[in-house]
């Protein structure tokens, strides 16, 4: 039995955490490209959000939303609801141009960057941005319509199990569970494309249109892929949870730790998250091209080294 045929998707993943280690360029690369378009847009996205808080404020207290208790969750939601309906049609002028602003600034600046963190890690790969941007724009259309569809599917379950009469909270609570379920494995299923496709554009040297009939044709290889990328995820998770840990950390000394100081600690630990995301993030794109080197039979012809200058 061949060794590619006998690898585990997660055999190696130690040793290819270690290999992007040793590597630190590749994250500060790929850190780079993401704040490059997250700070501007975090910025936009504060100026308009202060923008319309001050147009609308007194409408909002008049909702008296300032006040909301959770003793009260009937009132409470009428208040969310008459702050909703306030704050839904400048929100909604606003996110007709901010979204697909956005949407276009991240395609460009992912489709590069992504490129070029590839490019670090080998060399010998092409620059191929335009096919990249284009395929960073079908995953933002994909995730819009998905979120889109989710919101559709949990008005319709409002509807359906929240009539004015007789309002059925746990035929609600059962719908909604079901359905974000559902369509997150649907998005699962769908980004799992989009994910390879940018990578084939690069690995193979193909059009966008070959790439993407190609990540669906992948034989043996998608299995050892798929592993790699549950645990990645499972290892997201983890992050994700012990940012949270981090984040409570100073809450038992809330009385000597607190205001802007509290603030800072939240704002390195939301840092510290996102450079090992960024990491990981790496890691898996890195994974996904050995293994691919490894089906291909091309391991040896123009590998990299980790070795490689920093």
């Amino acid at each position: 039995m061949s060794p590619r045929e006998t690898v585990r998707g997660t055999q190696s993943l130690v040793h290819t955490l270690a290999g992007c280690w040793s590597r630190p360029s590749l994250l500060v690369l790929e850190i780079a490209w993401r704040w490059l378009f997250g700070a501007p847009a975090l910025l936009l996205l504060y100026y308009e959000g202060a923008r319309i808080l001050a147009a609308t404020a007194s409408q909002i207290e008049t909702t008296g939303i300032e006040q909301f208790s959770l003793q009260d969750p009937m009132h409470g939601a009428v208040m969310i609801a008459d702050a909703i309906a306030v704050l839904k049609p400048p929100v909604l002028h606003t996110a007709s141009w901010l979204f697909p602003l956005l949407a276009v600034g991240w395609a460009i600046v992912s489709g590069i960057g992504r490129n070029l963190v590839l490019r670090r890690y080998d060399s010998t790969f092409q620059m191929r941005p335009l096919p990249l941007i284009f395929l960073q724009l079908l995953r933002v259309a994909a995730l819009g319509g998905t979120f889109v569809g989710w919101f559709l599917a949990i008005h319709w379950a409002a509807n359906y199990a929240l009539p004015d009469a007789e309002p059925n909270l746990v035929l609600y609570c059962a719908l909604v569970i079901c359905l974000s379920l559902g369509i997150f494995t649907l998005w699962a299923l769908l980004s799992w494309i989009f994910s390879i496709a940018p990578l084939l554009v690069v690995l193979e040297n193909c059009g966008v249109a070959t790439s993407l009939h190609r990540s669906l044709h992948l034989g043996p290889l998608k299995g050892k892929l798929v592993e790699v990328n549950l645990v990645m995820g499972i290892i997201k998770l983890a992050l994700i949870v012990l940012a949270m840990v981090f984040s409570a950390t100073p809450l038992p000394f809330e009385s000597v730790m607190q205001g802007a100081p509290l603030y800072i600690w939240w704002a390195l630990v939301s840092l510290m998250y996102l450079a090992a995301s960024d990491f990981f993030q790496v890691a898996r794109l890195v994974a996904f091209i050995q293994f691919w080197r490894l089906f291909k039979g091309s391991q040896s012809n123009s590998s990299p080294t980790f070795a490689a200058s920093k």
